[in-house]
């Protein structure tokens, strides 16, 4: 698994890691993470990113690799106050936040603590700012990220408090290689792309259950890429490697239930960059059918 130096925090990182999102939200089996993560370490993975509104991803993720803590940079996000999802941007609440995943993740610090889709204007209000600096300063976090897109996002780069960008970048969303990501490059921070596969959304060949997963349906639809006719596991080759290959980003989050998936997307991208014909065909498609309205989706 190749890796790259994730701006300046000097940490290399795999240019796939480890999302946590789903473990959490879909109530994974203790048992199924703890094989996910091992078969994954195993093979070459050296990054987990959670956040402490994944439903209980946190403690999954303690209970099953933080006997290999050595083996991985861990990531989490705060902001939401006791793990509900629902913004709490209070510095009391964040404090509180923070130690609490630090509690169930079974260490005393994490590589990169990141705010969770703040809004530009409680960033501009700064003592959010401070807590996690504060958090940093007492070793609970080596690194400070943003994680959210839009305006926010280029506040968050711009303000030269941040080490890293985590910013939604795919085949159904190229805002941020306007709007963040030569700005973050400019400034030497680090770039996790999420949702670095659109969910996939076009995977089942029909509209998505999972409503989060619509709008990138929709853009999809008309977007038409030539190379969504192909079978599913090249449709997310392509889509790994379109994302993986743009200037800037660093590693892209994938999340999954099902031990062996990571295996296989890594070796999808053992293809390497994606052709210079394929990547103007896809950047050439969304300029001409992209309009104002598709801005990055949280």
């Amino acid at each position: 698994m190749e890796r790259r130096r994730l701006g300046r925090t000097g940490l290399d990182v795999s240019v796939l890691g480890f999302g946590g999102s789903e473990i959490g939200v879909e109530g994974t089996e203790p048992g199924t993470v703890r094989r996910l993560l091992d078969e994954a370490l195993d093979a070459g993975l050296n990054l987990i990113d959670t956040a402490e509104c994944y439903g209980e991803s946190e403690s999954l993720i303690g209970r099953a690799v933080a006997g290999r803590r050595r083996d991985y940079h861990l990531f989490t996000k705060c902001g939401h106050y006791e793990g509900t999802g629902r913004d709490d941007w209070r510095p009391a609440s964040l404090e509180k936040s923070i130690a609490r995943s630090l509690e169930r993740l079974r260490t005393d610090h994490v590589d990169l603590l990141q705010l969770h889709t703040c809004s530009e204007d409680d960033l501009r209000r700064g003592d959010v700012l401070e807590v996690l600096e504060r958090a940093r300063e007492r070793g609970q976090a080596r690194f400070l990220g943003y994680s959210g897109d839009n305006a926010a996002a280029r506040y968050a780069v711009d303000c030269g408090r941040f080490d890293v960008l985590q910013t939604s970048l795919n085949v159904a969303d190229h805002e941020a290689l306007a709007l963040t990501i030569p700005a973050a490059r400019a400034r030497g921070l680090g770039v996790i792309a999420k949702r670095p596969i659109a969910n996939a959304a076009w995977r089942a060949g029909e509209k998505p259950a999972n409503a989060d997963h619509h709008v990138y349906w929709d853009r999809l639809r008309q977007l038409r890429y030539d190379f969504l006719a192909r079978p599913a596991p090249e449709t997310i080759g392509v889509a790994l490697r379109f994302t993986a290959s743009q200037p800037g980003v660093h590693t892209l989050i994938v999340g999954t239930t099902r031990p062996g998936r990571w295996r296989e997307n890594a070796a999808l991208m053992a293809a390497g960059a994606l052709p210079p014909a394929e990547m103007d065909a896809i950047l050439t498609r969304w300029q001409f059918v992209a309009d104002a309205s598709w801005v990055g989706q949280r």
